[in-house]
């Protein structure tokens, strides 16, 4: 009789455990080789992409109304904008674009932002190549050569951002055009080839004020944005 209820117990322990296996398995969900590690920011699903190759049919809009702000409905609740420039160049953008949103966008920029900081102290050249335009691009490495050469080494520690807002959108022929200002904490600091300090301080955070604009041709099936420009705030 006791056999009889300890084999019961071993079938309710062995149920009870494939039950929990199972669980853990839909909420983790399982690895099968094909992650993938880098991940770009600004790249959208594969299911945006997929069949169109990016290519979308507009419809027919006169001009007189091509640059008329969208209203709530077409721009979603998240995105009605008070600034009127602003709005009518995001609606340029979302009318060459019709995936563009801007929260999503906002997502990006802030990985992005973080990722190009990074990558510009510790002279990672082949990130930035993957995420600024050739002529910034340009720009950072020339900087980054000349600090290498004078022996020098920059620490840039991203404490936080405060704030990152869309405040500029438009569009140069079939390129979209997004400028984000980024309201950031930092800690900046180079030090030349014996450690000291050069520039900055390691106990100062900087409240930092950057413009950023990304750019993306609406053309290529390439969804990526890139940096295109920066300027800061003195």
């Amino acid at each position: 009789m006791g056999n009889g209820f300890q084999f019961i117990d071993i079938i309710l322990f062995a149920m009870i455990a494939a039950f929990l296996i199972l669980r853990l398995r839909s909420v983790l969900g399982r690895r099968d080789g094909h992650e993938g590690g880098y991940a770009d920011p600004f790249k959208r699903e594969a299911s945006d992409e997929a069949g169109s190759d990016n290519v979308v049919q507009l419809p027919d809009r006169r001009d007189d109304d091509y640059d008329a702000p969208l209203n709530g409905d077409e721009l979603g609740a998240e995105e009605v904008i008070a600034d009127d420039a602003l709005a009518a160049g995001v609606t340029q953008v979302r009318r060459h674009d019709p995936s563009f949103n801007m929260e999503d966008f906002l997502v990006g920029a802030r990985v992005a932002f973080e990722m190009i900081l990074g990558s510009y102290a510790s002279g990672d050249r082949e990130t930035l190549e993957n995420l600024l335009s050739p002529e910034v691009l340009a720009n950072f490495i020339k900087a980054i050569d000349d600090r290498e050469a004078a022996g020098h080494t920059m620490e840039d520690t991203l404490v936080g951002i405060r704030h990152a807002d869309i405040v500029e959108a438009f569009m140069e022929d079939e390129v979209a055009n997004v400028t984000v200002k980024f309201v950031s904490e930092q800690v900046n600091v180079t030090r030349d080839g014996q450690g000291h300090v050069i520039d900055g301080s390691p106990n100062q955070v900087a409240d930092v004020v950057d413009f950023w604009t990304f750019a993306r041709d609406t053309r290529s099936g390439d969804p990526n944005w890139i940096l295109v420009a920066t300027r800061s705030l003195d």
